[in-house]
């Protein structure tokens, strides 16, 4: 959503009309769930998706009659076979799609995605409210920076979670997307597969930071998709991060040891997710030296170890792909809460 923010900008400061296109209800099997979101320009689709298909290509259609009108509106997908706007799709369900027209060189949009872009770069929590009963009027929240541009009714607070949630009340109908997490990965160990597994994380939506001891590895030129990339000492973690309940910790570093010294510092914090990387048999060795250090098998069964999901990974690649195939999986599981 940040670079769908900043080329929304672009396109407006430039003088072009947009649509933005969002899925605020699914039910069924259907191809994206609520919250997907594309922009369409004159020229058709600009970024982002809400799943591909039929539902897709008819939302440009429609699309390109509210850039005609100059009119936002929402339209209900039936995706069973006997419905008559049965779109040819495989699966079945149903889809709300809001289509919301913004004019050119709109000045509440514009701010909006400054102050968008401002609430990204300072890692906050962060809420899209789109008003669908007042032309998709679009807002921002986050604990930091409360309400942008206008205060909407206090009852959405109710819908700031982490999954995607609409509401109709009192006459008037909002939904609500978590586009931001305050959630980073840290990622205890710079080697071949850290490497890969920054840029996959990065690339799906993972804000990362990795450290490691030894200058040669903790170096910005091998992370360029970090956020940060700290040399540190694995003995006093907590001198060079604060680790809190959205954050995941994924722990790779060069030896059995220095896994060991980061897991007890991990445990010892809210994370939301810890991963090792590691043998079975690496693995129980360390959980037995951690249980003398007095940690109780509830808090030890916190640890992910081996780390990934199973799919016989065996090249740092794979093992990165296997490692963000659980993180996206706990991410949604999370989210779905």
């Amino acid at each position: 959503m940040r670079e769908m923010f900043k080329t929304m900008a672009q396109r407006l400061s430039a003088g072009e009309e947009l649509v933005l296109v969002t899925v605020v209800a699914s039910s069924g099997a259907t191809p994206r769930g609520a919250g997907a979101r594309m922009l369409i320009g004159a020229g058709g689709r600009i970024c982002g998706t809400i799943g591909g298909g039929a539902v897709e290509y008819r939302s440009e259609q429609i699309a390109a009659e509210v850039l005609r009108e100059r009119k936002s509106g929402s339209h209900d997908f039936s995706l069973t076979k006997n419905d008559v706007q049965n779109l040819g799709m495989i699966c079945g369900g149903d889809v709300k799609v809001y289509f919301r027209y913004i004019p050119a060189r709109d000045g509440e949009t514009l701010a909006l995605a400054a102050e968008a872009e401002r609430r990204f770069a300072a890692g906050e929590d962060i809420w899209l409210l789109s008003e669908i009963s007042d032309g998709g009027r679009l807002s921002l929240y986050s604990a930091e920076g409360g309400h942008f541009p206008y205060e909407p009714p206090e009852w959405t607070g109710e819908l700031m979670t982490r999954k995607p949630r609409g509401e109709r009340r009192d006459g008037r109908e909002f939904y609500a997307e978590q586009i931001n997490s305050s959630g980073r990965v840290y990622v205890f160990g710079c080697g071949h597969v850290a490497q890969e597994l920054v840029p996959v994380l990065a690339h799906v939506g993972f804000r990362c930071v990795a450290m490691d001891d030894r200058p040669e590895f903790a170096c910005a030129e091998l992370f360029p998709a970090a956020e940060e990339v700290l040399l540190i000492d694995f003995q006093h973690v907590a001198d060079y991060v604060s680790i809190g309940s959205e954050d995941y910790v994924c722990v790779m570093t060069r030896g059995h040891a220095f896994d060991a010294v980061v897991q007890a510092q991990a445990l010892r914090t809210p994370a939301c997710y810890i991963g090792v990387i590691g043998s079975r048999h690496k693995a129980a060795g360390v959980r037995a030296s951690l249980k003398e250090q007095g940690f109780s098998d509830q808090e030890l069964d916190r640890i992910i170890t081996p780390i990934g999901l199973e799919i016989k990974a065996e090249t740092p690649a794979e093992i990165a792909i296997s490692i963000a195939g659980q993180m996206i999986l706990h991410r949604a599981e999370r989210n779905a809460l």
